[in-house]
């Protein structure tokens, strides 16, 4: 079991995690409410982020302040990192110690213009949360809302505050949805350049789409492709 000692680097605000911000003290404060209990606490921070900011792959920016966690609750959309981002910071600011985590994906529910801008179904740095509660790292997935959830058909996650909660290998009709490929691990700070070098160079139709402001209708996508 670590220390507290060992956690103090795990409950540090940093430039992305930054909990302080009045923004994200009442987003804390409202999810949480009187809870007191670390597991309850976590776990009404994450549905907090996962239907309280919708889910869009297309707010792509690789700009430092689109993934500060005061930004995306401001923004109340984004695509899964700087959701990971806040959730960390959330927690983080209540108490839990949290670490971002990554891995890269293979998403077999997507839509035929996002495959385009991405340029397949491999998705490079797909963001998770891992919370230290009751003596132990578990993971969190807030990426999803559950309305975007509906539109495809997909199995919302669930957390417990005691199991992994990462994506589901099916959806609802029991077709393969998500694979995860490669486990980049996990970090004490959001490491932006690393990311950004690599979604230049893996996703860089993506990265000029959101750029030049042509974003699409995540949701209306998918409900055409269906």
């Amino acid at each position: 079991m670590s220390s507290n000692n060992d956690m103090q680097a795990y409950l540090a605000p940093s430039d992305f995690f930054d909990f302080h911000h009045p923004r994200v003290r009442d987003f804390i404060d409202e999810a949480v409410g009187t809870a007191a209990d670390p597991v309850d606490r976590a776990v009404r921070l994450y549905y907090a982020v996962r239907d309280g900011v919708r889910y869009d792959p297309y707010r792509f920016y690789m700009r430092k302040e689109y993934f500060v966690a005061s930004r995306t609750v401001a923004e109340g959309a984004a695509y899964c990192v700087p959701k990971a981002i806040l959730l960390a910071a959330a927690a983080r600011g209540a108490g839990i110690p949290a670490r971002v985590g990554f891995a890269d994906v293979r998403n077999h529910l997507s839509t035929e213009r996002l495959r385009q801008l991405v340029g397949g179904d491999l998705y490079r740095w797909h963001g998770y949360v891992a919370l230290h509660l009751e003596g132990r790292w578990v993971k969190a997935t807030p990426a999803f809302n559950l309305q975007m959830c509906e539109r495809f058909d997909v199995k919302p996650l669930e957390f417990n505050g005691r199991d992994d909660s990462l994506m589901h290998p099916y959806n609802a009709r029991d077709e393969r949805h998500m694979e995860y490929v490669n486990d980049r691990g996990v970090f004490d700070d959001f490491p932006f350049e690393e990311l950004v070098d690599d979604m230049r160079a893996f996703h860089p139709h993506l990265v000029d789409a959101a750029e030049a402001s042509l974003r699409g209708d995540f949701e209306h996508e998918a409900m055409v492709d269906r």
